[in-house]
């Protein structure tokens, strides 16, 4: 075990939970990286590469070989949480971690990981990083089927996609991609309006949106939309709303993800917000704008605030959060009301009581 690892990337949905989810690198970075929110900071910048079937099947192979070694520990010692009591770097690597080569780090992470995984029941993969569709359909094919045939019980196999990606590919493609086990598709969608989307460079328009999450649902793809409150600075508030619902109704996802703005540092948006240029929403400009968004959602959708950066109140050192964290959300329309009441309710509460977005900004990664 302690010979084998494989690479991940830095992020991945809070959805997928992170110790929920075993994380395979499809792809390393973003295609894009000129989103001016984003910047493809959260992956330093670096340039996007495309791996082969052959590299992510070795890393597959690692997992397996950890998976498995894990589990006959585990039943060695009678259970797993006696196992847990034995990964740390001391007793791998001889080492503390602070000492650990970048060889034994990997190891010791990809171990780490594998046994989160499998203690939360092994049932989702997230392919990374922020554009698995963008692969050769025939070679994600491979990778997919490789998947299945290394963890048979694997229930769901998860991915970031861009619309633009999806929007290219044929309805054939992408049902064939859904039949090999790719079952659910997370995309930034960030705004409906076209104006904004240009402001932020999204690359991108709304009707290249709608049509790529129309094709993604006709291919039976379990869809999560995310969008951002407050991407449009307070002069394009209202319309960055309305576009988005609209939109979002064309789509009808299966989850909307609500995310509201915080400037990210290094980033294009970051310093036209330090120069005066966009101006960032107070704590209740916020809430108005989200109150449009939800007013206007004509969807079946399951609404979710489940990021620790959405509108939260401060009680001594810790946050409380208005709207529930977990993953699944709110149900529309049936929840609707509550959620337009929750709004309302957090109107009422004076806007110093709220964390602010500026105040998030050296803790957001």
């Amino acid at each position: 075990m302690k010979q084998h690892s494989f690479e991940m990337g830095p992020i991945r949905p809070t959805a997928e939970g992170g110790r929920h989810s075993l994380l395979i690198r499809a792809t390393r970075n973003c295609p894009w990286r000129l989103c001016a929110f984003c910047y493809g900071i959260p992956y330093n910048r670096e340039k996007f590469q495309l791996r082969t079937p052959a590299e992510i099947s070795k890393d597959i192979d690692a997992a397996k070989v950890i998976s498995e070694s894990l589990q006959n520990l585990a039943k060695r010692l009678a259970g797993m949480e006696w196992v847990a009591r034995l990964l740390d770097p001391y007793t791998l690597h001889g080492k503390e971690f602070h000492e650990l080569a970048q060889d034994e780090m990997r190891n010791y992470q990809s171990i780490v990981s594998v046994f989160n995984w499998l203690s939360s029941g092994a049932a989702t993969v997230f392919l990374q990083d922020a554009d698995t569709p963008i692969m050769r359909t025939g070679e994600l094919l491979q990778v997919l089927r490789y998947l299945k045939q290394a963890f048979p019980s694997v229930e769901q196999v998860t991915s970031y996609a861009r619309s633009k990606t999806l929007a290219q590919k044929t309805p054939e493609e992408l049902k064939q991609l859904r039949e090999a086990g790719l079952s659910r598709l997370y995309v930034g969608l960030e705004s409906g309006d076209d104006e904004v989307l240009k402001r932020v460079c999204k690359g991108v328009t709304a009707q290249e949106h709608i049509l790529a999450g129309r094709k993604a649902k006709e291919a039976g793809f379990e869809l999560s939309e995310f969008c951002i409150i407050g991407l449009g600075g307070r002069s394009l508030s209202e319309q960055n709303a309305k576009g988005t619902a609209q939109v979002l109704n064309e789509i009808n996802p299966d989850y909307v993800r609500i995310r509201r703005y915080v400037p990210r540092q290094g980033s294009p948006l970051f310093d036209e917000w330090k120069n005066g240029g966009f101006q960032l929403l107070s704590p209740h400009e916020e809430l108005r704008e989200l109150r449009v968004l939800v007013q206007d959602l004509k969807v079946t959708s399951k609404v979710c605030f489940d990021h620790y950066i959405n509108p939260s109140l401060r009680a001594g050192s810790e946050h409380v959060w208005l709207f529930r964290q977990d993953h699944n959300g709110y149900k529309f329309p049936e929840e609707k009301g509550d959620v337009l009441r929750l709004i309302d309710n957090g109107l009422n509460i004076d806007q110093a009581r709220y964390t602010r977005a500026e105040q998030l900004i050296e803790g957001f990664v």
